[in-house]
């Protein structure tokens, strides 16, 4: 089966399996006893009906409106598919829903509406309306959005925005003020060519004037050529963006011009064009998949460009998920009227001067780079940047109640802020920063037990998602089997089995050395032969002796076993007298490490310690700022037994030498996870008024009982277990973990073998 084949399959799987779609209805409210029933339903119910017949607004108090969208489309411009209708388009809206629930905590019902008809459209949406606190108009065709949007914003009084208009407009506004900036020219005089007519171009085209763009200035083309004010036929929206100059084609447009806007086809831009563009050319080659110019293309062309793509695998990715999440999350915290055009430009605003303010290490960490700084790769903001869910919502916000449309003013902006910021605990954000950043830099890593079917699928997601090249450990006749089951036909994937005849020089060469190094053991040159057909030190060896860069294996064999020939082999790093693993479970409040899940069964105080540093390091590689909690059953001194005053101590171990650390204890969990109560009863404590995000439990039984109790019972997502302390990037897996989480710790190993490279590259240097 081709890869193309294969992509088409496991995207029907994705959204077939487990259970048809992307979204679900979930209740808020207790639901257990006959008491919740009937405050939920019959005759509770009828308190807030009642509230809501006298003043329509309590449906904010007393319902889901307030924090509701609905994502509507008629299927007629479906991106790339075109007029696909209603059902079709329905896997595309649940996807909107998606975005707007992970980046900024709304929820949505999509809606599909059987109908072409502009008014019975207008009526459907207006019949609804009472249901939603804002409207999302998506992938509607043009000219009938146009109107659709112009007359919902007229007739009703909730907010509307159809994405495919605006998005893009918002976005590519503040990246336009940025380049303008950067290339030391002024909005007022620069000469913008359009390519495209669609409702896309037409919402850019726009917004560019409402920030100074002259329309004089302004040339537009569709697919028929130049849009000339002496062309016949043209529809009121292209008349608005006519020019009087009499030119044709798109090649006589760019001369000399200083802004090329591609809305349109791919490769539509020539390098001659390129070259005919004013000093300091601004190219936004925004079609997808492929822009209208290439963009390595575009910069072997000219060395004065400033570039942005619609593609994540380029800088300056305009990407509507910058937009349409924060502007909803705003309008609706003020119960606005309508998205009216001071609330776009305070969204444009915002992203323009968030570009230009100092990156978070996170990000940094997640697009795998030193310091992202204000310039011609960085005119805008990255879709990971956890910043936007608190600079956006709020310019909105403010933006809608200084025109008059919000119905419910913000009077804090400080706790406003901070409940935007909370808002995002639910998310697997920091998941997709891991895989982002092991994309950057992709390592070999050995799955030691890849004859087994899901570690193989695992590898093969490693290896489509350019995660990791896998090196498959294993029976070679099993595995060619198993690859065939899967259609994981790729030629240039490593198969190795250790104990087979084809691996007897690399079979001998690892006994040699291990055999030398460990000769003083006990161990003869007999028994390390023997060592070496067995895959966990065979694995263990080619990551010693470079020939693969990171190591996977646990998925069939007890912990314990697994980590013995790994501690034998590899050894820990300079300086650590115990390796320890920690868990990251993305939780509703948030990301937690748990310590230590998998190895240490009672460490003494000083460990402990050790254990608390060797975990703030590794919630740092995460781009986080370590605050930690040394957990008991004991708060600050309240018992003298040995298991309590064992944390007590290690505790007083880090203040003393690591009074750098953000750590305190010991706590119970409940003091530990909640603020306000850690607040009133314990004042005097370094974690008062923060918000811990790392548990350092006393013994292994702890860690390991509450890391599991919290995957099943909270379906809290998994990463882990991650091994800290190793000489190499060696992480054992939990017995019988899941293909996704195998993935996600392939992307820790190869996070982690980026790090020891770098720290290796130092100490060269």
């Amino acid at each position: 089966m081709s890869s193309k084949s294969r992509k088409r399959r496991e995207a029907l799987v994705y959204h077939a399996k487990p259970k048809p779609g992307k979204i679900e209805v979930v209740p808020t409210k207790k639901y257990a006893t006959q008491r919740d029933l009937s405050l939920a339903y019959s005759p509770g119910v009828a308190e807030p009906c009642l509230e809501i017949e006298k003043d329509k607004e309590n449906a904010y108090k007393y319902t889901t409106k307030g924090n509701l969208v609905a994502v509507i489309s008629n299927g007629t411009a479906v991106l790339g598919l075109g007029d696909i209708g209603p059902e079709a388009s329905k896997p595309v809206m649940e996807g909107k829903g998606l975005l707007f629930k992970i980046f900024a905590d709304i929820d949505v019902f999509d809606i599909e509406v059987g109908t072409k008809d502009v008014d019975k459209f207008i009526e459907t949406v207006k019949n609804i309306a009472p249901t939603f606190g804002g409207i999302n108009l998506e992938d509607i065709k043009a000219p009938e959005a146009f109107e659709i949007e112009r007359r919902l914003k007229e007739e009703l009084d909730i907010p509307v925005m159809h994405d495919d208009q605006h998005g893009t407009a918002i976005i590519s506004a503040a990246a336009l003020l940025n380049a303008v900036e950067l290339a030391k020219k002024k909005m007022e005089k620069v000469k913008v060519v359009v390519s495209g007519a669609g409702a896309a171009a037409v919402s850019c085209t726009k917004l560019y004037q409402a920030f100074g763009v002259k329309p004089e200035n302004i040339v537009m083309l569709d697919s028929k050529g130049v849009i000339r004010e002496d062309r016949p036929g043209l529809s009121e929206e292209k008349l608005e963006f006519a020019t009087k100059r009499k030119i044709d084609t798109l090649e006589e447009a760019v001369k000399n011009a200083d802004v090329f806007i591609g809305l349109s086809i791919a490769d539509i831009l020539s390098p001659e064009m390129l070259k005919s563009m004013a000093k300091r050319p601004i190219v936004f080659a925004m079609a997808n998949p492929n822009p209208e110019i290439d963009y390595q293309l575009a910069m072997d062309t000219r060395d004065d460009i400033i570039m942005a793509t619609g593609r994540s695998d380029h800088p300056n990715q305009v990407n509507n998920v910058l937009g349409f999440p924060f502007i909803f999350r705003g309008a609706l915290d003020v119960r606005a009227t309508k998205i009216n055009e001071e609330m776009k430009k305070a969204a444009v605003k915002a992203l323009a001067e968030m570009a230009k303010e100092p990156v978070p290490e996170q990000v940094n960490i997640a697009y795998g780079e030193t310091r992202l700084n204000f310039g011609p790769d960085y005119i805008i903001p990255k879709p990971f940047d956890p910043r936007l869910i608190a600079k956006v919502p709020p310019a909105v916000a403010k933006a809608a109640m200084e025109s008059g449309v919000a119905r419910q003013p913000i009077p804090d902006w400080e706790r406003y802020e901070e409940e935007l910021l909370e808002r995002m605990g639910s998310d697997n954000k920091i998941t997709r920063l891991l895989l982002n950043r092991a994309k950057m830099n992709p390592k070999r890593i050995v799955f030691a037990e890849a004859d087994h079917l899901d570690v193989l699928k695992a590898a093969q997601i490693v290896y489509d998602e350019g995660i990791g090249v896998p090196i498959l450990l294993g029976r070679r006749e099993v595995i060619k089997e198993l690859m065939a089951e899967i259609d994981f036909d790729d030629e240039n994937i490593q198969i190795i089995d250790p104990k087979s005849d084809e691996e007897e020089k690399h079979r001998k060469g690892y006994a040699e050395v291990y055999w030398k190094s460990r000769s003083r053991n006990g161990v003869t040159l007999y028994d390390a032969e023997n060592f070496m057909r067995q895959r966990n030190y065979f694995a263990a060896m080619m990551v010693n002796e470079g020939d693969a860069d990171a190591l996977l294996s646990g998925y069939s064999r007890a912990y314990p076993t697994v980590v013995k020939p790994m501690l034998e082999l590899i050894g820990m790093n300079k300086g650590v007298s115990r390796v320890a693993a920690t868990n990251l479970m993305n939780t509703s409040r948030g990301p937690i490490f748990i310590s230590d899940t998998s190895i240490n069964i009672d460490p003494p105080a000083k460990d402990l310690a050790k254990i608390a540093q060797m975990t703030a390091r590794t919630v740092q590689l995460f781009g986080l700022d370590p605050v930690i909690a040394m957990i008991s059953y004991a708060n600050f001194g309240s018992s003298k037994d040995e298991h309590a005053r064992k944390v007590k101590e290690a505790v007083a171990y880090l203040h003393r030498f690591h009074p750098e650390l953000k750590v305190d204890g010991e706590l119970q969990m409940d003091f530990a996870l909640n603020r306000e109560m850690l607040q009133s009863k314990f004042p005097f404590s370094k974690l008062a008024g923060k918000k811990v995000n790392t548990l350092v439990f006393p013994n292994l039984d702890a860690a390991n009982s509450n890391y599991k109790l919290l995957k099943e019972l909270n379906n809290a997502d998994s990463i882990g277990p991650i091994m800290m302390g190793m000489k190499k990037p060696v992480h054992i897996l939990q017995l019988g973990a899941s293909v996704e989480e195998m993935v996600n710790m392939a992307a820790v190993a190869v996070v982690d073998a980026q790090e020891k490279e770098k720290k290796q590259q130092k100490r060269k240097q």
